[in-house]
């Protein structure tokens, strides 16, 4: 076959809106293995001709060898020579295409099109590998089983294991999926880099999102200042987290009570921290008990 030469994204000025649409083609088909004029359609708000014309346009300009049609999948998957173009193909830029805030940030800064004066620190990457990650998702969206090669903290040793998924879950410092764990009976986080082989789906499951009950309890995290801060100083944390008669409400799953602490630091006790260091507390620690498990 003849090689047939790729565009950079540098090579020419490309409209801002179209490199929106470029990069959410390669980080979906990259991470979700599936894609389809509808990912563009209602991202953009665009019609079903626009949609297809941008892809047709990407594969032609940029990415040639990139994407294939895959009718069993009706839609588009990646090759496996996939290079990307306009992203770098890591898992953060699959996070970033959830929480678009963060796009305009940090997803283009290796294109050199960033334009803003912001700055956005990130956690360290975490092990996310597309083999992982598209069949989960896949068996998320089926409602079947899946067979995995899983280490824990409590048993490090890789065994296998067969869960059935509903949703994954990025808790700002790694990636997990909430699923039915058949071995231990119940439904648990299982993060996705201790994940070692290809998960191999298997035959349907009969659990779900609806039968997670810490997954569908909403909950409330009620923040207030440190106590031990002078009335000036408490004051002016009430105005740093947007409070309201010095008090905040954060709604969760109680699933993600564990994470959201952790996010805020409050999942280690008060005692040996300065009140400055602290800044703020639990205020409905008893009511959150139930929900406050450990992360493994």
């Amino acid at each position: 076959m003849a090689h047939v030469s790729r565009k950079s994204a540098g090579d020419w000025p490309v409209r801002w809106d179209l490199l929106l649409r470029y990069r959410l083609i390669e980080v979906i088909a990259l991470w979700e293995g599936r894609l389809t004029t509808n990912h563009l359609m209602r991202a953009f708000g665009i019609g079903r001709q626009q949609a297809s014309k941008d892809i047709n346009t990407y594969l032609s300009d940029y990415g040639p060898e990139n994407l294939v049609y895959d009718r069993f999948l009706k839609g588009y998957r990646p090759t496996p020579g996939f290079r990307p173009v306009f992203t770098r193909g890591v898992a953060d830029e699959y996070l970033q295409m959830m929480h678009a805030r963060e796009d305009l940030a940090s997803s283009f800064e290796a294109l050199a099109v960033r334009e803003l004066n912001t700055e956005v620190l990130l956690p360290p990457a975490r092990d996310l590998r597309p083999e992982v990650l598209q069949p989960v998702l896949q068996a998320c969206r089926e409602r079947k089983r899946v067979e995995i090669e899983y280490a824990s903290l409590a048993n490090p040793e890789p065994e296998y294991r067969v869960i059935q998924p509903h949703t994954v879950v990025h808790t700002g410092y790694r990636w997990h999926v909430r699923a039915w764990c058949e071995k231990n009976g119940d439904f648990r986080d299982f993060v996705l880099s201790r994940i070692s082989d290809r998960p191999q789906l298997v035959l349907p499951g009969d659990r779900g999102a609806k039968d997670d009950e810490a997954w569908c309890v909403r909950v409330g995290v009620l923040l207030t200042p440190d106590p031990r801060l002078n009335k000036a100083q408490r004051t002016l944390i009430a105005r740093d987290y947007g409070m309201v008669c010095q008090q905040l409400r954060i709604e969760t799953r109680g699933a993600l009570v564990s994470y959201v602490l952790q996010q805020l630091r409050l999942d280690l006790p008060a005692e040996g921290r300065s009140p400055e260091e602290q800044q703020i507390i639990l205020h409905n620690g008893s009511e959150l008990r139930r929900w406050r498990t450990m992360v493994n």
